[in-house]
């Protein structure tokens, strides 16, 4: 049944529990360095993954700040070309005006194509309605300042009024 333990098997025995309860607490260094590893990898995936957004976030705030600078161009431009076309700063404006367009052909900026196109509240900012029964309603019927897209994404939304049709009003009245 029990027998008597003598006080060196006890020792011995004492010396097992203490290694077991130190083994248990000492922190597995390798299993850490493992998990770190890991996590540092998926780190660098994520990283190389989000660094060419990045590089297309940073490049379309540049595009966006031209934009402004490309209106004013434009109508200068479009103003030279009615009153001195055939004058040196009409050839000039006409050398930065293809240079701009040039580089946004390159970066990959297109103007929304609003005018005659349903009303998009995601590219198109309304400034106005216009009654016209012969048009359907939330058509643009004019286009005050382009919009521009880069890569499908909204650069600028186009400004616009829309069409309002009177008689689809009073057809929901009745």
């Amino acid at each position: 049944m029990n027998e008597p333990v003598s006080p060196e098997e006890m020792k011995i025995e004492d010396a097992k529990k203490s290694e077991a309860a130190t083994a248990a607490e000492t922190p597995n260094y390798y299993d850490q360095m493992l998990k770190i590893r890991a996590e540092f990898d998926n780190y660098r995936k994520r990283v190389d993954r989000e660094k060419p957004e990045l590089y297309k976030l940073g490049r379309m705030d540049v595009i966006s700040r031209f934009i402004p600078l490309y209106d004013l161009l434009k109508k200068a431009h479009e103003e030279i070309q009615a009153s001195h076309a055939e004058s040196e700063l009409a050839k000039g404006m006409e050398g930065i005006f293809k240079e701009f367009e040039k580089i946004f052909k390159e970066e990959g900026v297109s103007v929304i194509e609003a005018l005659n196109k349903p009303f998009d509240p995601l590219a198109h900012e309304v400034l106005g309605t216009v009654e016209k029964p012969d048009v359907e309603d939330g058509i643009v019927v004019e286009v005050f300042e382009p919009g521009y897209l880069i890569a499908g994404r909204v650069l600028r939304t186009a400004k616009v009024r829309i069409a309002r049709n009177p008689k689809k009003e009073e057809v929901k009245e009745k």
